[in-house]
């Protein structure tokens, strides 16, 4: 009994902070709001968060749009224990750990709880990305700017490159280039071109970077790392135009392809999904039982896709239910995901480590693992809620969000054990 009362109390809880939320919001300005803004939940370790403070959020969290200067946002990105947000006007925000210059930042602080803006962006931002250690930002014009942890070459800022570089620089080898988009694994980048090149670059093990091993004489790689951007060529002649980074393992999407081609690489992907006889797991091979894909995402051991037709496949490892199918059985080839899904198509879908979060009709939906046994956890303690029920507990099937009435969501972004969406009232 008490527990059911518990958990009445916090969903009371959560609800009512984001309509409290909403009226200071109104009360700042004239008539209703309109304003995006970002909401959080998760561990707060490091004050990854945002919300000032180093606890960890059961439920969504608004952020104080005080922290943004009062601007609109645009988008969240979630790292491992740092999250950015972009705002409307184009500037950066980040917030969490700092260890590596994560956060674009000074040198001097290990971390920060409440979002501190990006230095040395002078042009308008239009995408991040944040991955586990390092982060990026594309200018209007198509720039990419780096920083972060940069041991495996993940910055693409060549050999010489300082290890930790806490201040965004600019990809110079990509000059004469225009990037639309770019995804940051653990430590490895994927970015794709206005004309549809795909390049890659960091760490090579388990084949990440589809390029390919390459052995010496010696049966030694020649290399670990690609410091800087490198054309994926099995991919030559495809336009490519959605990219995902994940911890072993990336894909990419043909988008002018009839069919909408999905292309996976990463070792321990393919070990994982036993595709046939396909050795070379490092070079892009392409997952015929799909349909036309509009998507992808791709988390620690697991990918999922959205189809044209709102559809959500997933496949891979299943430790904590993660793929959201109602069981923790690992699956080889895609599998749809029912659920709320046959009803309302997906949009959206995110991949943590071993979390997943989508939306559909404006609401978001979460499953997998939600922070019991955290990897981190100390005597005991959880460090989780990234699947904002109020709880630890995992769930193995699509299970909704509540942030209150007349909220839509409009983007979502999964971390390594919190989650970050972009909403606004409706």
């Amino acid at each position: 009994m008490w527990r059911n009362s518990l958990r009445k109390t916090k969903f009371m809880s959560g609800e009512l902070e984001f309509l409290l939320w909403r009226r200071g919001l109104s009360s700042s300005g004239s008539g209703e709001p309109t304003r995006r803004f970002a909401a959080v939940w998760g561990n707060g370790d490091y004050g990854r968060l945002g919300v000032g403070t180093l606890d960890s959020q059961w439920r969504p969290k608004p952020i104080h749009c005080s922290s943004f200067q009062d601007q609109s946002l645009k988008s969240v990105a979630c790292g491992g224990a740092h999250t950015l947000f972009l705002t409307e006007s184009g500037r950066v925000y980040a917030t969490g750990l700092n260890d590596f210059g994560q956060l674009g930042s000074s040198d001097s602080m290990n971390y920060t709880p409440e979002p501190i803006e990006v230095s040395g962006l002078t042009k308008e931002i239009v995408q991040i990305s944040a991955g586990y250690h390092h982060s990026c930002a594309i200018t209007v014009d198509g720039e990419l700017y780096m920083w972060g942890k940069n041991s495996s070459g993940q910055l693409g800022l060549g050999k010489k490159a300082a290890k930790v570089v806490h201040v965004p620089t600019k990809v110079e080898c990509l000059s004469g280039l225009t990037i639309k988009t770019a995804a940051l694994g653990s430590e490895h980048t994927v970015a794709v071109t206005d004309g549809g090149e795909a390049l890659s670059w960091g760490g090579v093990a388990s084949g990440r970077l589809g390029h390919g091993l390459e052995p010496s004489i010696f049966g030694f790689l020649t290399s670990t790392s690609e410091y800087t951007p490198r054309l994926i060529k099995k991919l030559e002649g495809i336009k490519v135009t959605r990219v995902a980074a994940g911890l072993l393992h990336s894909a990419c999407i043909d988008g002018i392809a009839e069919n909408g081609s999905l292309f996976i690489f990463g070792e321990k992907v393919v070990t994982d999904l036993g595709f046939g006889g396909a050795k070379n797991a490092t070079m892009p091979s392409m997952i015929s039982a799909l349909p036309y894909s509009e998507a992808v995402a791709c988390g620690g051991y697991h990918t999922c896709v959205v189809t044209r037709g709102g559809e959500l496949y997933t496949w891979g490892s299943n430790e904590n239910g993660c793929l959201g199918i109602g069981s923790t059985d690992a699956f080889h080839l895609p599998e749809r995901v029912q659920g709320p899904f046959l009803k309302s198509p997906v949009c959206k879908v995110s991949c943590g480590w071993k979390h997943t979060a989508a939306i559909s009709d404006g609401e978001v939906f979460t499953w997998g693992w939600g922070g019991s046994d955290g990897t981190f956890s100390e005597d005991g303690h959880s460090s989780g809620g990234q699947l904002g029920h109020g709880s630890d507990v995992d769930y193995i099937k699509p299970t909704m969000v509540h942030f209150g009435e007349n909220v839509k969501a409009l983007q979502i972004s999964c971390g390594f054990n919190h989650t970050g969406a972009i909403l606004e009232y409706m």
